[in-house]
């Protein structure tokens, strides 16, 4: 048996800040944006709206598209960074919100690589059945630990929220391998500092992503038994379109085979890989039994990826 997608969600804040608003409040521009990071516009939420409220209106729509109710959820896997408080978690928070009262639940922290680690965490459970419905949500209100007077990080971030209702699918589909990793001595290039706000080294953040996205998306694909040749679409995390290229280019796949949504939303952390294959799903480009790798990265450091058939 399987652990695969039986539903999947997404919301993104009504707010738009494009380059040009920031264009207005930092010493910045438009085309430096653009060129260096691919980002055009991204998505901040209103200041009554917290980081559970997003994760709320993703796994709502994810439940309905997987025609599970609240009450037949059995765990809440909510990877964030930006969580409300310190406790109680986003997670329990969802599950009072959605009514799934025999859910267990937790958050994890492991950044940009959360939503990969949540996936892979709700494999385990699936497969051995222990747990037959598990939602994951990645989910980050990055706007309140931005420090928007620094051009260099401010111009990066956005929130939204995505969500997958995970549970046992047919015969060949689902997750077929998958990578974790941490690198603890590169935790110092990307962190939280006293001020709550996020630092980081652009050059040592982008060293490690070239290398590393590239060679986990390979390490799925070998570890599945496929070739690169298998691969239909790749998902990477939105951080940097320069990054996404390179591992692009790491699986030979024609540009139309890599999903690319960071010129709307920017950088959601968490959010990115659950948003971007909502975003190609309606676009059409992800079709039931395309192999998907999904692979990301973030601080810790920390990376993770999945070769997955797509489809319950």
């Amino acid at each position: 048996m399987n652990a695969g997608v039986l539903g999947i969600g997404r919301y993104v804040p009504e707010k738009v800040v494009t380059n040009l608003d920031l264009e207005k409040v930092m010493d910045t521009s438009d085309e430096w944006i653009r060129t260096r990071t691919g980002i055009q516009e991204r998505r901040i939420a209103a200041d009554n709206e917290d980081t559970s409220d997003l994760a709320y209106k993703a796994a709502v729509e994810a439940l309905h598209k997987a025609n599970v109710e609240a009450e037949d959820i059995d765990m809440i896997i909510v990877a964030t960074v930006t969580p409300d408080q310190p406790f109680p978690t986003v997670s329990c928070m969802l599950q009072e919100k959605l009514g799934a009262k025999k859910a267990a639940s937790y958050d994890v922290s492991a950044a940009c690589a959360g939503f990969m680690y949540g996936m892979i965490t709700a494999k385990q459970f699936i497969e051995t059945n222990a747990y037959k419905h598990i939602l994951v949500v990645g989910v980050e209100k990055l706007s309140k630990i931005t420090d928007w007077d620094d051009r260099n990080t401010a111009v990066l971030f956005g929130d939204g929220a995505g969500a997958v209702v995970m549970g046992p699918v047919s015969k060949g589909r689902g997750i077929l391998s998958f990578e974790l990793g941490s690198d603890g001595t590169g935790g110092k290039h990307l962190y939280q500092n006293e001020l709550d706000h996020i630092v980081m080294n652009g050059r040592e953040v982008f060293k490690f992503a070239v290398r590393q996205m590239g060679e986990s998306a390979v390490n799925v694909i070998e570890k599945a038994g496929l070739t690169k040749e298998d691969v239909d679409f790749l998902v990477p995390h939105q951080a940097n379109i320069r990054i996404m290229e390179a591992a692009r280019q790491r699986l030979d796949l024609p540009e139309e085979k890599m999903s690319k949504t960071i010129q709307y939303y920017g950088n959601t952390s968490a959010a990115s890989i659950p948003i971007s294959i909502v975003h190609e799903l309606e676009a059409g480009k992800i079709q039931d039994d395309d192999l998907i790798v999904m692979v990301g990265f973030g601080g810790g450091l920390t990376w993770g990826a999945i070769a997955i058939r797509w489809g319950k």
